[in-house]
């Protein structure tokens, strides 16, 4: 059980909140403002409650070029998109950091600078490490409550969401309380329940089909994208030079063994598919098993037809069905065909999830729309749609409570 913002008397309370609007930036300039959209709830909340806020957040990675970004073109939006004022400091835990969350009125937000520009952050710490770390140590102090609103970050034992709350009364916000609601027991949704594991994170998605396979909480997987091509070349299928090559290239190697034994184990209900569409001088080649492998210089770049056919039928067979990467190379419109048949046929589906990232990336660049739930974040989604807990999500429920008249 953990606490969240209906048990927060915030008036007056300084609250470090911890959200994840981490967006594409270009030359400086947000592209997309979703994710800073999804916590105006929160931070609403908070300052109408006329709590202080000081938000803290990461943009990009090291080495990530323009996404590796100040955070200041987020505060600038923020500015515009919540009633109260929103002031931005080019520090994160630094003095300059720290006063300007002590100027703070009641009723205001400022937002402190990109975490990830501080190594610490980048770290994957156990929670009490995390909780002597130089940003929690010298901002901690200045904070009389946390708030985690940051679920798509919530499966990374990271400073800024499992530190604060060893040593701060915590709560979830709005966002967090929303994917905890639909996601923490998926095993109450009907079956049979379909899981369709697409995209280019191989490992994820094999450890995802394990797990929902050995806690029956998928009665069939269906694979497709790299994760299909790793299941196809598992049961001996010849997927090409370019294909194997890609695999190779990414690390996942070692995943085709894996797949195999998976095979081995539940291979009654995994489903990986019986054709596949390769780039053959830019146009688009349907290629059944008995046609493979394609030539050198010809990857597989969607499912074929026939294996939509067959995934088709399963999922108007199901009652729930997790959503979690696309079928192909759905950016070239050419290969869309697999992403956008698979995503309308779950869209119809009586409880529908999508997992976020790049899942919800392609149904909103395909305009699909209609599913029961689309969550803010990918991996964090997986974790709690395999049946496991979210590190940051345990943090709060472990921190202490908040004294009366605190």
């Amino acid at each position: 059980m953990i606490n969240t913002l209906d048990d927060l008397d915030a008036r007056g309370t300084v609250v470090g909140c911890r959200v994840d609007i981490n967006s594409p930036v270009e030359d400086g300039s947000l592209l997309d403002d979703s994710r800073i959209r999804a916590h105006v709830g929160t931070l609403e909340t908070l300052l109408e409650a006329d709590a202080r806020v000081a938000v803290l957040a990461h943009q990009g990675r090291p080495g990530g070029g323009d996404s590796f970004s100040t955070l200041e073109p987020h505060a600038r939006r923020l500015d515009t998109l919540l009633d109260a004022p929103v002031g931005y400091v080019d520090e994160t835990h630094g003095k300059s950091a720290r006063a300007a969350v002590d100027a703070l009125d009641d009723g205001e937000c400022v937002v402190l600078e990109n975490t990830r520009f501080y190594s610490e952050e980048y770290m994957t710490l156990e929670p009490d490490v995390a909780a002597s770390t130089h940003l929690v140590t010298r901002l901690a102090p200045v904070f009389d409550v946390y708030v985690n609103d940051a679920f798509a970050a919530s499966h990374r034992s990271q400073p800024s969401l499992v530190g604060f709350p060893r040593v701060l009364p915590s709560y979830a916000g709005l966002v967090m309380e929303r994917e905890l609601e639909v996601l923490d027991d998926i095993a109450t949704t009907d079956n049979p329940r379909t899981y369709v594991l697409g995209g280019a994170k191989v490992s994820g998605s094999i450890d995802a089909a394990r797990d929902v396979l050995a806690r029956d909480l998928a009665d069939t997987v269906l694979t497709a994208g790299v994760v299909g091509n790793v299941f196809l070349a598992a049961a001996d299928e010849d997927i090409g030079k370019a294909s194997t090559d890609f695999i190779y290239e990414r690390g996942y190697w070692d995943e085709i063994e894996r797949a195999a034994l998976l095979l081995d184990d539940y291979g009654d209900r995994i489903e990986f598919p019986s054709d596949v569409a390769v780039d053959r001088d830019g146009e688009r080649v349907e290629l059944g098993l008995d046609d493979l492998p394609p030539g050198d210089d010809e990857p597989a770049m969607d499912v074929g037809q026939e294996t939509l056919d067959r995934y088709e039928t399963v999922l108007d067979e199901s009652r729930t069905v997790i959503l979690n990467g696309p079928a192909g190379v759905y950016e070239r419109d050419v290969f869309a065909t697999g992403t956008r048949t698979l995503y309308r046929a779950a869209a119809d589906v009586e409880t529908s999830i999508v997992g976020g990232g790049d899942t919800a990336s392609a149904m909103n660049a395909l305009g699909i729309d209609g599913f029961t739930h689309v969550s803010t974040g990918g991996g964090a989604a997986l974790t709690l749609l395999t049946g496991d807990s979210l590190v940051a999500v345990d943090a709060i429920a472990d921190a202490p409570k908040r004294s009366a008249g605190d």
